[in-house]
């Protein structure tokens, strides 16, 4: 077992520091979606994206700053992101009593840098991911920020680990669970934890073909970036893996499938037309691997499915789930 795997009674503790701001957010038997897909399938969905702010983030976002000093807290503090961590960042620091400066990039959803702004934090922008994180290194380092990672970190990992707990404690049985992979902190998280609480579980992480970072990190053995990244599941596009979130990805992990966009957009339509849930690309992801390159390996199985967040207006809803139509209009 890697040397920083979350201790599973550590986890609990944060769980409950986390308890005054955050949701234990439900699980639901998807019995439409196993109508669709047949194959003897029993899905449970784990409804994260009804956590607040819309995702998972806060609670890597809140492990993170509850471990500040008074000091530090103090000076605030930032973020990069292409909109849901910077959202997750705004409202800790807001709940915690301390300021956010964060960075995102021009092409950020509006309504998520609106969001960030609704609860208090400053927004700056940038033109891509990359100048983004030289930005946020600045600000670092002239305003004596501390920077709230994505997905990197022993703090953010216990945050997401608590999500793998939730799912333990509320689904009796289960064979399989399919995690979603954008940087790699919640797999690390929900992957330590599900391997513990129930090692003969079935953990499969899914990643969009344009954002395959952790795929290309497993093929070399270390952590690796891409060039750019090429999905409409914005908030999986990390461009690099890190060391902790791979090695435990890694540790863990089953498998490693990709999706393509037109399998994103099919998985959108589907959890919107048999799950009425209107819900961004990234969300729709274990859906899509689900219908897609885990179909035959899951067959006759009881699969959790987490559905990491949604944060979207529905012009970008409709634009990226039915292009089409949205085109028509």
């Amino acid at each position: 077992m890697p040397p920083a795997t979350p201790d599973i009674a550590e986890v609990r503790r944060l769980a409950g520091r986390l308890a005054p701001w955050l949701l234990r957010t439900p699980v639901l038997r998807c019995r439409n979606l196993e109508a669709r897909l047949g194959r003897g399938l029993s899905i449970t969905g784990k409804l994260e994206f009804l956590q607040r702010t819309g995702t998972f983030k806060p609670r890597g976002a809140l492990s993170t700053m509850l471990d500040l000093d008074e000091q530090a807290r103090a000076a605030g503090v930032t973020a990069v992101s292409a909109g849901n961590h910077a959202v997750a960042t705004a409202f800790a620091a807001r709940a915690l009593g301390t300021s956010a400066k964060v960075v995102m990039t021009r092409s950020a959803n509006p309504a998520r840098i609106a969001a960030c702004r609704h609860y208090g934090a400053e927004v700056v922008l940038a033109d891509d991911i990359r100048e983004a994180f030289a930005t946020v290194d600045a600000l670092v380092r002239t305003e004596g920020r501390h920077f709230v990672h994505p997905f990197e970190g022993e703090a953010v990992i216990r945050g997401t680990a608590t999500v793998g707990l939730e799912i333990c404690e509320q689904v009796d049985g289960f064979d399989a669970i399919v995690i979603p992979i954008g940087g790699g902190g919640l797999c690390a998280g929900i992957a330590s934890v599900v391997r513990q609480l129930r090692p003969d579980c079935e953990i499969y992480g899914v990643e969009p073909e344009g954002a395959d970072t952790m795929h290309r990190s497993f093929a070399s053995g270390r952590p690796e970036a891409i060039d750019e990244v090429r999905t409409i599941a914005d908030s999986l596009g990390a461009p690099f893996a890190l060391p902790l979130s791979f090695e435990l990805c890694r540790a863990n992990l089953d498998r490693l499938v990709r999706v393509s966009d037109d399998e994103l957009r099919a998985a959108m339509r589907m959890l919107f037309l048999d799950m009425k849930m209107a819900v961004e690309p990234a969300c729709a992801a274990t859906t899509a691997a689900l219908a897609g390159p885990l179909a035959e390996a899951l067959d006759g199985k009881r699969v959790v499915l987490v559905f990491c967040g949604s944060n979207s207006d529905w012009a970008t809803w409709e634009h990226q789930a039915w292009p089409e139509i949205a085109s028509a209009d």
